[in-house]
């Protein structure tokens, strides 16, 4: 696990997913749903794409209506579990979505659905890495580099850092202003040909390429300068800042640029 030199231990959660939060109020999911679940995913694994992909909006559906956080824990054949560090995270679409951009900078500014899908759009092809261990291959993202809407905002001196906030109104990222600009790190649209559903952080996610999961901010709703990294969710609950891929776990992965 990568966590900082003497931080507390983190709790046993996949951080990019699930710390599912103990107040939430919800329908107990019963023993029979969870064995058709563990043996729908179990068919997934060997499943035909289409399966697979019917496999993870039903259990990306459930996990909606899921307090308890039980079905993040069961597989399927994408290889992506559905957790939040909320009990529910409001919906949002191309009326109701808002990124905002502010802090540190000369021109803040307010970009709906609409204006992200006008600017010019980048696709990564990486593997998604997880640090508790899952990873999915070879997944594409698309959408805006972070560094073009850094560059509309006109940064100001002084400046060293972005801080991300999220819709579900609790998750937080941070990173330095040098890692924001990098080719590799993307305001995301799009993941494996497809508009980001819900389930996955949409319709706007943060992606961070070259870092674990954890980095990128699902329902990303604000981008704000500072001067300073300031420590996000799961920072504060022992990770590593600097989430690079293959600190910890023997990779090496090449630069995703």
């Amino acid at each position: 696990m990568d966590r900082n030199p003497g931080a507390a231990e983190p709790p046993a959660a996949d951080p990019d997913t699930t710390d599912p939060d103990t107040t939430g109020r919800g329908a107990p999911v019963g023993r029979r749903v969870i064995l058709g679940m563990l043996a729908l995913g179990a068919g997934g694994m060997a499943a035909a794409p289409w399966l697979q992909a019917r496999l993870e909006t039903f259990l990306a559906a459930a996990a909606d209506n899921d307090p308890t956080g039980v079905t993040g824990l069961l597989p399927n054949g994408g290889g992506f579990r559905y957790y939040s560090v909320t009990s529910s995270v409001p919906h949002k679409d191309a009326d109701s979505y808002r990124l905002t951009v502010g802090g540190l900078v000369d021109k803040p500014a307010g970009y709906r659905l609409a204006d992200l899908r006008a600017l010019p759009q980048h696709r990564i092809v990486h593997d998604v890495q997880c640090v508790t261990g899952w990873r999915v291959p070879h997944t594409s993202f698309e959408g805006v580099r972070l560094a073009t809407l850094l560059d509309a905002a006109g940064v100001r001196p002084g400046a060293g850092a972005v801080r991300f906030t999220c819709f579900d109104g609790a998750y937080s990222e941070s990173l330095t202003l040098e890692q924001a600009r990098r080719d590799d790190v993307l305001v995301a649209l799009r993941m494996r040909d497809e508009p980001l559903g819900h389930s996955h952080g949409g319709p706007v996610r943060l992606y961070v390429a070259p870092m674990y999961f954890y980095k990128s901010a699902k329902w990303l709703s604000g981008i704000e300068v500072t001067r300073d990294v300031q420590p996000g969710y799961w920072e504060h609950r022992g990770y590593d800042v600097d989430a690079w891929v293959g600190k910890s776990n023997g990779r090496d992965d090449a630069p995703t640029t």
